[in-house]
Protein backbone atom coordinates (compact mmCIF):
# COMPACT_ATOMS: atom_id res chain seq x y z
CA UNK A 1 0.00 0.00 0.00
CA UNK A 2 2.88 2.40 0.77
CA UNK A 3 4.10 2.08 -2.79
CA UNK A 4 0.72 3.18 -4.02
CA UNK A 5 0.51 6.14 -1.70
CA UNK A 6 4.02 7.57 -2.24
CA UNK A 7 4.65 8.46 -5.86
CA UNK A 8 8.33 9.07 -5.15
CA UNK A 9 8.99 5.36 -4.66
CA UNK A 10 11.06 3.87 -7.47
CA UNK A 11 9.28 0.51 -7.14
CA UNK A 12 5.67 0.39 -8.26
CA UNK A 13 5.80 3.91 -9.70
CA UNK A 14 3.70 2.80 -12.67
CA UNK A 15 0.96 1.38 -10.46
CA UNK A 16 1.20 4.52 -8.32
CA UNK A 17 0.42 6.68 -11.34
CA UNK A 18 -2.53 4.48 -12.22
CA UNK A 19 -3.81 4.65 -8.65
CA UNK A 20 -3.56 8.44 -8.56
CA UNK A 21 -5.21 8.70 -11.96
CA UNK A 22 -8.14 6.64 -10.69
CA UNK A 23 -8.47 8.76 -7.54
CA UNK A 24 -8.24 11.96 -9.57
CA UNK A 25 -10.88 10.60 -11.94
CA UNK A 26 -13.19 9.93 -9.00
CA UNK A 27 -12.64 13.41 -7.58
CA UNK A 28 -13.48 14.94 -10.93
CA UNK A 29 -16.65 12.88 -11.17
CA UNK A 30 -17.85 13.77 -7.71
CA UNK A 31 -16.82 17.42 -7.57
CA UNK A 32 -17.25 18.91 -11.03
CA UNK A 33 -20.24 17.18 -12.54
CA UNK A 34 -23.05 19.70 -12.91
CA UNK A 35 -26.73 19.06 -13.33
CA UNK A 36 -26.47 20.02 -16.99
CA UNK A 37 -23.66 17.53 -17.53
CA UNK A 38 -25.68 14.80 -15.85
CA UNK A 39 -28.70 15.55 -18.02
CA UNK A 40 -26.55 15.55 -21.15
CA UNK A 41 -25.04 12.21 -20.16
CA UNK A 42 -28.47 10.70 -19.52
CA UNK A 43 -29.61 11.79 -22.96
CA UNK A 44 -26.76 9.82 -24.53
CA UNK A 45 -28.12 6.53 -23.19
CA UNK A 46 -31.54 4.93 -23.46
CA UNK A 47 -33.60 4.56 -20.25
CA UNK A 48 -33.34 0.77 -20.53
CA UNK A 49 -29.54 0.95 -20.75
CA UNK A 50 -29.35 3.12 -17.64
CA UNK A 51 -31.80 0.87 -15.80
CA UNK A 52 -29.68 -2.15 -16.69
CA UNK A 53 -26.64 -0.49 -15.12
CA UNK A 54 -28.67 0.31 -12.00
CA UNK A 55 -29.64 -3.36 -11.69
CA UNK A 56 -26.04 -4.46 -12.25
CA UNK A 57 -24.84 -2.09 -9.52
CA UNK A 58 -27.48 -3.37 -7.09
CA UNK A 59 -26.33 -6.95 -7.68
CA UNK A 60 -22.66 -5.94 -7.37
CA UNK A 61 -23.24 -4.14 -4.06
CA UNK A 62 -25.21 -7.04 -2.59
CA UNK A 63 -22.59 -9.61 -3.54
CA UNK A 64 -19.68 -7.48 -2.32
CA UNK A 65 -21.46 -6.68 0.93
CA UNK A 66 -21.61 -10.36 1.87
CA UNK A 67 -17.88 -10.16 2.66
CA UNK A 68 -18.48 -7.10 4.86
CA UNK A 69 -15.53 -5.30 3.28
CA UNK A 70 -15.99 -1.64 2.20
CA UNK A 71 -16.83 -1.33 -1.48
CA UNK A 72 -14.55 1.06 -3.37
CA UNK A 73 -15.89 3.48 -5.93
CA UNK A 74 -12.89 2.62 -8.11
CA UNK A 75 -14.16 -0.97 -8.31
CA UNK A 76 -17.69 0.17 -9.12
CA UNK A 77 -16.40 2.31 -11.97
CA UNK A 78 -14.08 -0.41 -13.25
CA UNK A 79 -16.27 -3.50 -13.00
CA UNK A 80 -19.82 -2.16 -13.30
CA UNK A 81 -20.21 1.29 -14.83
CA UNK A 82 -17.34 1.21 -17.34
CA UNK A 83 -18.55 3.49 -20.16
CA UNK A 84 -21.22 4.96 -17.86
CA UNK A 85 -18.77 6.58 -15.42
CA UNK A 86 -20.20 10.03 -16.05
CA UNK A 87 -23.54 8.78 -14.69
CA UNK A 88 -22.10 7.49 -11.41
CA UNK A 89 -24.03 9.85 -9.07
CA UNK A 90 -27.36 9.20 -10.79
CA UNK A 91 -26.90 5.43 -11.06
CA UNK A 92 -25.77 5.21 -7.42
CA UNK A 93 -28.81 7.26 -6.35
CA UNK A 94 -31.19 4.94 -8.19
CA UNK A 95 -29.39 1.82 -6.93
CA UNK A 96 -29.65 3.13 -3.37
CA UNK A 97 -33.37 3.72 -3.87
CA UNK A 98 -33.85 0.16 -5.14
CA UNK A 99 -31.83 -1.28 -2.26
CA UNK A 100 -34.01 0.57 0.25
CA UNK A 101 -37.30 -0.39 -1.38
CA UNK A 102 -36.46 -4.03 -2.10
CA UNK A 103 -33.92 -5.09 0.51
CA UNK A 104 -34.27 -2.57 3.32
CA UNK A 105 -30.62 -1.60 2.85
CA UNK A 106 -28.97 1.77 2.31
CA UNK A 107 -25.65 2.80 0.77
CA UNK A 108 -23.44 4.83 3.11
CA UNK A 109 -20.07 6.38 2.27
CA UNK A 110 -17.73 5.62 5.18
CA UNK A 111 -14.50 7.02 3.71
CA UNK A 112 -15.04 10.31 1.82
CA UNK A 113 -11.33 10.58 0.99
CA UNK A 114 -11.04 7.26 -0.83
CA UNK A 115 -14.77 6.88 -1.55
CA UNK A 116 -15.60 3.58 0.12
CA UNK A 117 -19.15 2.43 0.77
CA UNK A 118 -20.98 -0.08 2.94
CA UNK A 119 -24.59 -1.26 3.10
CA UNK A 120 -26.53 -0.76 6.31
CA UNK A 121 -29.84 -2.24 7.37
CA UNK A 122 -32.87 0.06 7.27
CA UNK A 123 -35.65 -2.45 7.83
CA UNK A 124 -37.57 -3.04 11.07
CA UNK A 125 -35.95 -5.43 13.54
CA UNK A 126 -36.56 -9.15 13.27
CA UNK A 127 -35.27 -10.98 16.32
CA UNK A 128 -34.58 -14.37 14.75
CA UNK A 129 -31.07 -15.79 14.91
CA UNK A 130 -31.05 -16.09 11.12
CA UNK A 131 -31.11 -12.32 10.77
CA UNK A 132 -27.68 -12.10 12.36
CA UNK A 133 -26.28 -14.21 9.54
CA UNK A 134 -24.81 -11.75 7.03
CA UNK A 135 -25.69 -14.00 4.10
CA UNK A 136 -29.35 -13.85 5.10
CA UNK A 137 -29.55 -10.05 5.33
CA UNK A 138 -30.79 -9.56 1.73
CA UNK A 139 -33.31 -12.38 2.25
CA UNK A 140 -34.66 -10.67 5.34
CA UNK A 141 -34.90 -7.45 3.37
CA UNK A 142 -36.99 -9.23 0.75
CA UNK A 143 -39.14 -10.73 3.50
CA UNK A 144 -39.78 -7.30 5.01
CA UNK A 145 -40.91 -6.01 1.62
CA UNK A 146 -43.37 -8.90 1.28
CA UNK A 147 -44.66 -8.45 4.84
CA UNK A 148 -45.10 -4.74 4.11
CA UNK A 149 -47.13 -5.37 0.97
CA UNK A 150 -49.33 -7.91 2.76
CA UNK A 151 -50.09 -5.47 5.57
CA UNK A 152 -50.68 -2.49 3.29
CA UNK A 153 -53.02 -4.56 1.09
CA UNK A 154 -55.31 -5.55 3.95
CA UNK A 155 -53.33 -8.40 5.57
CA UNK A 156 -53.74 -10.82 2.67
CA UNK A 157 -52.48 -10.81 -0.90
CA UNK A 158 -52.75 -13.18 -3.85
CA UNK A 159 -49.63 -15.05 -4.87
CA UNK A 160 -49.80 -13.62 -8.40
CA UNK A 161 -49.71 -10.08 -6.97
CA UNK A 162 -46.51 -10.89 -5.05
CA UNK A 163 -44.77 -12.18 -8.18
CA UNK A 164 -45.92 -9.13 -10.14
CA UNK A 165 -44.62 -6.81 -7.43
CA UNK A 166 -41.23 -8.55 -7.41
CA UNK A 167 -41.09 -8.50 -11.20
CA UNK A 168 -41.54 -4.72 -11.15
CA UNK A 169 -38.61 -4.60 -8.74
CA UNK A 170 -36.52 -6.54 -11.29
CA UNK A 171 -36.46 -9.77 -9.27
CA UNK A 172 -36.95 -12.73 -11.58
CA UNK A 173 -39.52 -15.22 -10.26
CA UNK A 174 -39.71 -17.37 -13.38
CA UNK A 175 -37.79 -20.23 -11.80
CA UNK A 176 -34.25 -19.24 -12.74
CA UNK A 177 -31.42 -18.79 -10.26
CA UNK A 178 -31.20 -15.27 -8.86
CA UNK A 179 -27.60 -14.27 -8.06
CA UNK A 180 -28.50 -13.31 -4.49
CA UNK A 181 -31.68 -15.22 -3.63
CA UNK A 182 -31.34 -18.38 -5.69
CA UNK A 183 -34.79 -19.78 -6.55
CA UNK A 184 -37.03 -16.87 -5.50
CA UNK A 185 -40.31 -18.81 -5.63
CA UNK A 186 -38.85 -21.60 -3.53
CA UNK A 187 -37.47 -19.07 -1.04
CA UNK A 188 -40.84 -17.38 -0.61
CA UNK A 189 -43.25 -20.33 -0.79
CA UNK A 190 -41.08 -22.89 1.04
CA UNK A 191 -38.31 -21.36 3.15
CA UNK A 192 -40.23 -18.35 4.51
CA UNK A 193 -43.29 -20.58 5.04
CA UNK A 194 -41.26 -23.29 6.79
CA UNK A 195 -39.74 -20.62 9.05
CA UNK A 196 -43.31 -19.48 9.88
CA UNK A 197 -42.78 -15.95 8.58
CA UNK A 198 -45.50 -16.45 5.97
CA UNK A 199 -48.68 -18.48 5.64
CA UNK A 200 -49.31 -19.82 2.14
CA UNK A 201 -52.78 -21.21 1.55
CA UNK A 202 -54.84 -22.34 -1.41
CA UNK A 203 -58.06 -20.52 -2.22
CA UNK A 204 -61.13 -22.72 -2.28
CA UNK A 205 -63.12 -23.38 -5.44
CA UNK A 206 -60.46 -21.99 -7.76
CA UNK A 207 -59.53 -23.80 -10.95
CA UNK A 208 -56.73 -23.45 -11.89
CA UNK A 209 -55.49 -23.32 -8.28
CA UNK A 210 -54.77 -19.93 -6.72
CA UNK A 211 -52.86 -19.20 -3.53
CA UNK A 212 -52.57 -16.30 -1.12
CA UNK A 213 -50.11 -15.06 1.50
CA UNK A 214 -50.64 -13.84 5.06
CA UNK A 215 -48.26 -13.06 7.90
CA UNK A 216 -47.11 -16.18 9.71
CA UNK A 217 -46.95 -16.47 13.53
CA UNK A 218 -43.20 -15.83 13.61
CA UNK A 219 -43.62 -12.49 11.83
CA UNK A 220 -46.04 -11.33 14.53
CA UNK A 221 -43.51 -12.31 17.21
CA UNK A 222 -40.47 -10.67 15.65
CA UNK A 223 -41.84 -7.43 14.22
CA UNK A 224 -45.06 -5.43 14.40
CA UNK A 225 -47.48 -3.66 12.10
CA UNK A 226 -46.37 -0.36 13.61
CA UNK A 227 -42.73 -1.02 12.74
CA UNK A 228 -43.68 -2.14 9.25
CA UNK A 229 -45.79 0.98 8.69
CA UNK A 230 -42.93 3.18 9.90
CA UNK A 231 -40.65 1.41 7.42
CA UNK A 232 -43.10 1.99 4.55
CA UNK A 233 -43.54 5.64 5.53
CA UNK A 234 -39.77 6.15 5.65
CA UNK A 235 -39.29 4.62 2.21
CA UNK A 236 -42.16 6.65 0.75
CA UNK A 237 -41.09 9.78 2.68
CA UNK A 238 -44.58 10.16 4.08
CA UNK A 239 -46.18 10.49 7.49
CA UNK A 240 -47.52 7.11 8.74
CA UNK A 241 -50.91 8.79 9.13
CA UNK A 242 -51.05 9.06 5.34
CA UNK A 243 -52.49 5.55 5.55
CA UNK A 244 -55.07 6.08 8.31
CA UNK A 245 -56.62 2.62 8.13
CA UNK A 246 -53.25 0.90 8.54
CA UNK A 247 -52.17 3.49 11.12
CA UNK A 248 -55.21 2.84 13.30
CA UNK A 249 -54.76 -0.92 12.95
CA UNK A 250 -51.08 -0.69 13.89
CA UNK A 251 -51.82 1.53 16.90
CA UNK A 252 -54.57 -0.83 18.05
CA UNK A 253 -52.19 -3.79 17.83
CA UNK A 254 -49.49 -1.89 19.73
CA UNK A 255 -52.01 -0.96 22.42
CA UNK A 256 -53.19 -4.54 22.78
CA UNK A 257 -49.63 -5.82 23.09
CA UNK A 258 -48.88 -3.16 25.69
CA UNK A 259 -51.72 -4.42 27.89
CA UNK A 260 -50.41 -8.00 27.96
Amino acid sequence: MSQHRHSGSSRGSGSSKVWHMEVDEESTLSQTQTLTQAQRSLEQHSPSEVEQKVNELVQFLLIKDQKKIPIKRIDILKYVLKDYKDLFPEILRRANQTLQQVFGLGVVEIDPKYHSYILISKFPPLEADTVNDDENTPKMGLLIVILSVIFMKGNVIKESAVWEMLRRLHIDCSGGKHRVFGDVKKLVTEEFVRQKYLEYSRLQHKDPPEFEFRWGPRAFKETSKKQILQFVAKIQRQNPKTWMSQYNEAEAEAGAVGKL
